[in-house]
């Protein structure tokens, strides 16, 4: 597809890969929209970057039914949908309690669903569409105190799957972007993000993996895709 004049819709875009996104594809002459819970922040990440701001949380049925409210009344269509939005925790197995579960899942995997059930009503009456679902590697393997995050990003990569199966005949386009560690404000209770590591990844990498998965001709797409740090040790 060409991001000149696209419409994009970008969750959790406030910080981090979100942000970082949203930043390149406007420059790219993309007219893009993020979403954040913090309005300050939201505001103000918007206006640096020249996207339209929506302040709403992706895990309340009607801040996502708001949002897509508000997008097609700016730009009068969509063209791509980004699940970035997500947060993060460690727990040990014996720490584990349903809260912890019910916090990252109403993001990672009900947000998502929620978010990408409207997308694709949207995309089947327009036969065309694209979602990029931004999960991890941790999609792909547990680890140590990965109980809850893990698991969600796991749930994450199988709707992922699903989605490609229902949407492939309506001409929609389904992508799972998996980065490893990046320097981010993701699972910082202060929202602030990390001072950048040379061994690390940045946001504008994955942005740049994002906007070269869409930048593929419609007639093809990448099903999952990894983004791995070269050496993080």
């Amino acid at each position: 597809m060409k991001i000149e004049n696209a419409n994009i819709l970008i969750t959790g875009g406030t910080l981090g890969i979100g942000y970082a996104t949203a930043r390149l594809l406007v420059e790219h002459g993309a007219h893009v929209a993020i979403t954040g819970r913090d309005e300050n922040r939201t505001q103000k990440a918007a206006r640096e970057i020249g996207a339209m701001p929506i302040t709403a949380n992706v895990a309340n049925p009607e801040d996502v039914k708001r949002t897509f409210t508000m997008f097609i009344n700016q730009f009068g269509r969509l063209d791509v949908l980004i699940n970035n939005a997500g947060i993060g925790m460690s727990r040990r197995l014996e720490e584990l309690n349903l809260e912890h579960f019910q916090q990252v899942y109403g993001v990672n995997v009900f947000g998502a669903a929620l978010m990408g059930a409207r997308a694709a009503e949207i995309f089947k009456k327009q036969n065309y569409g694209n979602i990029i679902n931004i999960g991890s590697t941790a999609a792909t393997k547990g680890y140590e105190g990965g109980s809850v995050y893990a698991s969600s990003k796991f749930a994450l990569r199988g709707m992922t799957q699903c989605w490609q199966a229902e949407l492939r005949r309506y001409n929609v386009r389904v992508m799972l972007l998996n980065p490893s560690e990046v320097t981010t404000a993701f699972g910082r209770e202060e929202r602030e993000e990390r001072d950048s590591q040379p061994n690390k990844l940045r946001g504008h990498e994955i942005a740049r993996a994002i906007k070269g998965a869409l930048e593929l001709d419609d007639r093809g797409f990448i099903p999952e895709l990894a983004v791995w740090a070269t050496n993080p040790f």
